[in-house]
């Protein structure tokens, strides 16, 4: 029964340590994309606390490579997805320091 106590204190313990590394961001972004699934265009769409902050929209494949990298300093970008093959994919949006403000994923359909 020890053991067990001692395990889930490690956890417990690994598992704050985690949560206190990654900094809370003073920027609050939402991002609204469309259409998903996609087949030829998807677009994002930003709300941002700050308007005059810039912000880098970087897409992966779902193996982890990356697919595109878009500087994003107006509240809307369309992506062209002529040379994306169909599957799922991951994005992320970051900020200036390179921290992750907000992310998800989409499908491409062809």
């Amino acid at each position: 029964m020890k053991k067990i106590y001692t395990l889930l204190l490690l956890v417990s313990l690994a598992f704050c340590a985690f949560a206190q590394q990654r900094p809370a961001t003073p920027e609050q972004v939402k991002v609204r994309f469309y259409p998903n699934p996609a087949s030829t265009v998807i677009n994002f769409e930003f709300t941002k606390s700050n308007p005059e902050a810039t912000y880098t929209l970087q897409v992966f494949n779902f193996i982890g490579k990356k697919v595109s990298e878009i500087v994003v300093s107006n509240n809307k970008t369309t992506v062209n997805l002529d040379n994306y093959f169909r599957g799922v994919y991951i994005f992320q949006l970051r900020d200036k320091t390179g921290r992750i403000v907000e992310s998800g994923k989409f499908q491409v359909v062809k």
